[in-house]
């Protein structure tokens, strides 16, 4: 009678074991097989973008402009034509020296400066 409970008892472990490794994967682990579409943070596209920093070279085509907070930070911009108009006057009044303060405000695709702020000094 022992015989039978053993061959029993092992024959149970035998086909539990044999179940669990037969058994398929959880679905959980499954890879995601639909596509998960996330928005993207998308710029204002009709913002304008300011840049503040002090002027190194500006003439009425275009300004180049060194950072406030980094030295090494330096972005040249190409001016609209109302921009360029108005630098052209500023350049006949003695224009910006190197040094002055400027805000260029600027459409980031194009890199083209559409307005700018700022005092220049007293012509040499």
């Amino acid at each position: 009678m022992k015989k039978i409970f053993e061959f029993v008892g092992i024959g149970t472990l035998g086909l539990l074991l044999l179940s669990t490794l037969g058994v398929s994967r959880a679905a959980a682990q499954d890879p995601i097989l639909t596509p998960i579409i996330v928005n993207a943070v998308r710029p204002k596209p009709s913002g304008l973008v300011k840049f503040e920093g002090y002027v190194m070279h500006a003439n009425s085509g275009q300004v180049t402009v060194r950072a406030k907070g980094n030295d090494m930070g330096v972005q040249s911009f190409a001016l609209s034509e109302q921009a360029s108009a108005k630098m052209q006057q500023i350049i006949d009044k003695g224009g910006y020296q190197y040094g002055d303060k400027i805000t260029v405000y600027y459409d980031p695709t194009s890199l083209k400066a559409i307005k700018f702020k700022g005092k220049p000094s007293r012509p040499l």
